[in-house]
């Protein structure tokens, strides 16, 4: 086997893997153990995909160049991957639907285009757009804010082998509630829809400030730059100001909901920051950002589907190599 050289794991990761567990502890203090289910399965698969994909190349990491000093991390990034989609999925959805997205993240988000390092589009979005296309259903439900259930309950929901929700503990999202809305004042919204908390979702309000309180720490350390988070979330809350008539039936939310409701905050701090598929210059980092925060508002106000992050990012990746000239052209005028 011959080692595989460059892939020396960036200090950062481990900052990102410890800025996620605010979200992480949100997530179960709201919805109980799903999310350690879901990180249960997507972690081992994306490991074992990457492993298997090396072990094709005749590729191996030395213990000294992989993240903890652990030859089955790699350098880390199937692992940062796993994380963040194992976050991003519903709480309690199927078993197969975290194994599908983390498969499809790594062979097909990073393998693909030559391992890490080389991957064009971010492949936690990646493997979330995939099986968002193919499983819609499994992305409209997720439980009621306050339904806590241990681990092995969890387990056996996501496995298919309890007694399933009872009714009124699985819902639809705030955002997909307001989209499909067409009688409901925003008011009366918030008072009779149990999804709706202060601002935005039920306990999902929490989740995001959480994930916010870990990108301020990824700021702080310097392990991501503020240009790609600002642009999104400026350009989310512009968008949502613009066309927001206050509590009508035909709102379309007000900026503060639409900061944080869905993953908003996720987003904006752990998924458009990722290095490898997003600009490398500021200014770049500035328009993605935009890009992203524009995209995600029209798909979540006109779109197919209630959020629309992955979406946005995907096509924002695809415009990379011309924001990168955009951004150049503008520095030498």
């Amino acid at each position: 086997m011959t080692e595989q050289p460059g892939f020396v794991p960036r200090p950062g990761m481990r900052l990102v893997l410890l800025a996620c567990l605010p979200g992480l502890f949100a997530l179960l203090w709201q919805y109980g153990c799903g999310p350690l289910v879901q990180l249960a399965i997507a972690i081992p698969t994306a490991l074992a995909c990457e492993a298997l994909v090396r072990h094709l190349r005749n590729q191996r990491i030395a213990p000294t160049d992989a993240l903890f000093g652990l030859a089955p991390l790699a350098e880390g990034g199937a692992l940062v991957t796993a994380v963040l989609l194992a976050l991003a999925l519903p709480p309690y959805a199927p078993w197969w639907l975290a194994l599908c997205a983390s498969a499809s993240a790594i062979l097909l988000g990073k393998s693909l285009f030559g391992g890490f390092g080389h991957n064009p589009f971010n492949p936690a979005m990646l493997g979330f757009a995939l099986a968002l296309l193919a499983f819609p259903a499994q992305f409209t439900h997720w439980p009621a804010s306050g339904h806590v259930h241990g681990f092995w309950a969890a387990a056996q929901q996501v496995f298919g082998i309890g007694d399933g929700l009872v009714d009124g503990w699985s819902q639809a999202t705030v955002l997909d509630s307001l989209r499909h809305n067409d009688r409901l004042t925003i008011d009366e919204l918030f008072a009779s829809h149990n999804a709706f908390g202060g601002v935005g979702g039920r306990g999902v309000e929490w989740v995001n400030l959480a994930f916010l309180a870990g990108g301020l720490l990824l700021l702080q350390q310097r392990v991501i730059r503020w240009h790609a988070p600002v642009g999104l979330l400026a350009a989310l809350f512009v968008m949502a100001l613009l066309c927001w008539n206050g509590s009508g039936s035909d709102s379309n939310g007000s900026p503060l909901l639409h900061l944080f409701s869905g993953a908003t905050m996720l987003g904006a701090f752990f998924i458009v920051t990722e290095p490898v598929s997003g600009p490398s210059s500021d200014r770049a980092r500035l328009l993605f950002g935009v890009g992203v925060g524009l995209l995600v508002y029209a798909i979540r106000t006109w779109g197919g589907y209630p959020d629309g992050l992955a979406f946005a990012v995907l096509a924002m990746n695809l415009l990379v190599p011309t924001l990168e000239r955009l951004a150049a052209w503008s520095e030498r005028r």
